[in-house]
């Protein structure tokens, strides 16, 4: 198993598993012919089993697996949007997530109030933000699009503003899931650019893709998940092997 360095962990996982519950009816009449043919109303995912994982400060880990392996669980988990039913998770410093698009904005609200929303729930002060708002707004190419309320946004756009506000603000620790999927080429490139700057300021992030050769590029330390098991953790490019090596 990888060895981090001897400085303070950013983050550590102990031992954690997930399971979700999964109803098998939909309707009224499905759930009383199920319970006369006393069929099973519930059905149990484990979606992760006992993770073990320590992020030593200033690394860049990729989390790696086929869908359904329970990634994006991990990363919630590591959130705090989720909670571990076994083990435990700690972190030390700000957490910026990016876990899903759009996730933390309110259609309702227009790109400028939701920056001051995400921002705030980052952590920031408004102080904070007045100072960063300009930045934020160049970086997501918004535009003139800022004061428009997000419910008319394309998915691109969504994820534009949210990555701009969570790599604004004074994060230690950043979680991005496949956000770097969406956007042109060029906007994908600048948020590389930028992953690599925090990168080098020793920021810890923890990276889901299926890019291999941008996780190759970004990241030095891989974890290999399986159906929810950890089955490796060392260098990236051993584990991108481990990957194509494993069975869904």
């Amino acid at each position: 198993m990888h060895k981090t360095s001897e400085q303070q962990p950013r983050i550590i996982i102990e031992s954690v598993s997930k399971t979700f519950n999964l109803r098998t009816t939909q309707s009224l009449k499905e759930l009383f012919v199920a319970w006369t043919k006393r069929k099973k109303l519930v059905n149990s995912f484990q979606a992760l089993d006992g993770i073990d994982i320590t992020v030593g400060e200033g690394e860049s880990v990729a989390i790696l697996g086929y869908n359904g392996s329970g990634k994006s669980t991990l990363l919630k988990l590591i959130s705090g949007v989720l909670r571990p039913d076994q083990g435990r998770i700690l972190t030390r410093g700000r957490v910026a997530g990016l876990i899903e698009v759009g996730a933390g904005f309110h259609p309702d609200l227009s790109g400028r109030e939701n920056v001051y929303l995400n921002a705030a729930i980052l952590g920031m002060s408004k102080t904070e933000i007045d100072e960063r708002f300009d930045d934020i707004v160049a970086f997501s190419e918004i535009g003139d699009f800022i004061d428009t309320e997000v419910k008319h946004y394309s998915s691109g756009m969504f994820i534009r503003l949210a990555f701009s506000v969570a790599i604004h603000t004074e994060l230690d620790i950043l979680l991005v899931d496949e956000v770097l999927a969406v956007g042109d080429a060029p906007f994908r490139e600048k948020c590389k650019a930028k992953i690599r700057e925090l990168a080098q300021q020793k920021k810890t992030m923890f990276i889901v893709s299926h890019d291999i050769g941008m996780i190759k590029e970004l990241c030095d330390r891989g974890v290999v998940i399986r159906r929810g098991k950890q089955i490796f953790d060392g260098p990236v490019a051993e584990a991108v092997d481990v990957l194509k090596q494993s069975t869904r």
